[in-house]
């Protein structure tokens, strides 16, 4: 039997580099982030924090090697730093967390088992209710956790947020944390997080890597 020890880890960033023009992005970054831990990103604005998660999300080119070594089936969730929203687009909560539920458009209707599903989300992030809400009037928490909502369906072998505490309230601020100590605590969700909050980085992370275009510490 082939001990924990020997389990390759969920992330391999080898050497990761990308170019705009002439000028690095990433200069040869390299990272592992072991299945179920939380590893944080930290860095300077510019430091190309969210460049990395884009390659790791695979929408970007880059030269180098990202490996993901799944033990399930590689369900990828992804809250980005922001998410405009047009407010003349009638566009409700249960509309959006129903949009990857079924095949059919939301404006057709929503089915009884997508609706369960949007309901069962907004309560396990704290927002029952507000499933007949407008995206566009939602406060900053409300709406970051409504993106975790989604990020989570289907229940994410790694889940990549970008910032998520960014625009938070006191409360909302604790509630992240507090969830995101649950899912570390649980090892079934690998984490992969971009902050800027120092303190939070410490209470959460298993390991930290400090990026300046390239690596410039890891702990």
């Amino acid at each position: 039997m082939r001990s924990e020890a020997a389990v390759p880890p969920l992330v391999e960033i080898d050497s990761l580099t990308i170019r705009r023009h002439r000028e690095a992005l990433l200069d040869r970054v390299s990272i592992r982030v072991p299945h179920g831990s939380l590893h944080a990103i930290v860095g300077p604005n510019g430091a190309g924090k969210s460049t990395l998660l884009l390659a790791l999300l695979g929408q970007i080119e880059f030269d180098g090697r990202i490996t993901l070594n799944w033990r399930g089936d590689g369900a990828v969730g992804y809250v980005p730093q922001t998410f405009p929203i047009d407010p003349t687009l009638p566009v409700t909560v249960i509309d959006f967390l129903a949009l990857t539920r079924q095949r059919r458009p939301v404006c057709f209707g929503i089915s009884a088992a997508a609706r369960a599903k949007a309901a069962a989300l907004l309560s396990r992030v704290g927002l029952s209710g507000l499933e007949r809400r407008p995206l566009a009037v939602l406060s900053g928490g409300e709406l970051r956790r409504v993106l975790l909502a989604h990020a989570l369906d289907p229940e994410p072998e790694l889940l990549i947020l970008d910032e998520p505490g960014s625009g938070l309230d006191e409360a909302s601020a604790q509630w992240l944390e507090d969830t995101l100590a649950a899912m570390k605590q649980s090892r079934r969700t690998t984490i992969v997080m971009v902050s800027h909050d120092l303190e939070r980085v410490r209470r959460l992370a298993d390991d930290v890597t400090f990026l300046h275009r390239g690596v410039v510490a890891a702990q």
